[in-house]
């Protein structure tokens, strides 16, 4: 049905007069007066009673206006929802996420993107790095954050934040007591590695600091995430290089000191990542929040 027909019975039935709808729809009187009777012709029913004071609506005629009237407002709606995906400000955006990231950083993206994009649905998957740019790829998920990404020709990398590392030891230990530590203290005490699995990563990252400052530390454990690794250092298990956002991991037992005498790279780079030439607008608009949360980032950094 001509959409137009519609919008010119809805104004002759508010109307309730041909001559008052043609000046409100600028048009002549006799077109208008044709457009209703094929719309009446089409329906089959008599949709107005013509009497000298105008257009009287029939009880069809006020059924149909309703129904119109419903029509408008689904396209109106239809219209402002079409917008909003076009401005990333509507649909679903997967997230895929891992270890430390999640304990600080990234929460407070989410939650600073939802509050300025409520009807966009988030839904995050727990993913290895690998898993992550695999999944990028089969158009699984929109976007990653990770560690020591290696550059690939699909997948942009974009750096977030680069923060220091610490060192997480039990309370029992004498290292809890001192202020600050010495980074070649670490090869006189058990370490643990965080994560076991897609390599490389952090864990060589840590390797090569060892070997930089001169000596090869004493592995403990390698276990899969930060959490777990924490959990050992509460138990006694050795110590634990982690980044600074690890210390909202308040386990019973565990301190974190601050290093010093680091080696160079000693710090831990969160990165997004995501399919290279993607514009679609929900990604637009979640990597502004991103790029707005660093830059605010590097302001407290510098003050």
């Amino acid at each position: 049905m001509d959409l137009r027909k519609l919008k010119y019975f809805v104004t002759v039935a508010e109307e309730g007069h041909i001559s008052r709808a043609a000046t409100v729809l600028n048009i002549s009187q006799p077109p208008l007066t044709r457009q209703i009777q094929q719309l009446e012709e089409e329906l089959g029913v008599q949709l107005f009673t013509r009497t000298a004071k105008g257009m009287e609506i029939t009880h069809a005629g006020a059924l149909f206006l309703q129904e119109a009237r419903n029509i408008f407002a689904l396209i109106e709606q239809a219209t402002e929802r079409t917008q909003r995906a076009g401005q990333g400000r509507l649909g679903r955006l997967d997230i895929a996420i891992f270890g430390s990231g999640i304990l600080e950083t990234i929460p407070r993206i989410l939650l600073t993107f939802r509050n300025t994009y409520p009807d966009v649905k988030i839904v995050l998957h727990t993913m290895d790095k690998h898993s992550q740019i695999e999944a990028l790829r089969q158009q699984r998920i929109t976007i990653g954050f990770n560690r020591m990404v290696e550059p690939q020709s699909d997948i942009r990398t974009e750096l977030m934040i680069t923060e220091k590392l610490v060192l997480a030891v039990s309370d029992s230990s004498p290292l809890a007591a001192l202020p600050v530590i010495d980074f070649r203290e670490i090869a006189n005490h058990p370490l643990i590695l965080f994560p076991a699995q897609s390599r490389p990563n952090f864990i060589d990252k840590v390797l090569k600091m060892c070997e930089v400052s001169g000596f090869a530390p004493q592995i403990s454990q390698e276990v899969d995430d930060v959490l777990t690794g924490v959990a050992l250092v509460a138990s006694g298990f050795g110590v634990c290089l982690v980044s600074e956002a690890a210390r909202t991991l308040t386990l019973p037992g565990v301190t974190y000191i601050p290093l010093t005498n680091t080696p160079p790279g000693a710090s831990a780079d969160l990165s997004c990542i995501y399919r290279e030439g993607d514009q679609s607008p929900i990604l637009q608009a979640f990597l502004s929040t991103v790029r707005e949360y660093s830059r605010q980032q590097a302001l407290e950094t510098e003050h």
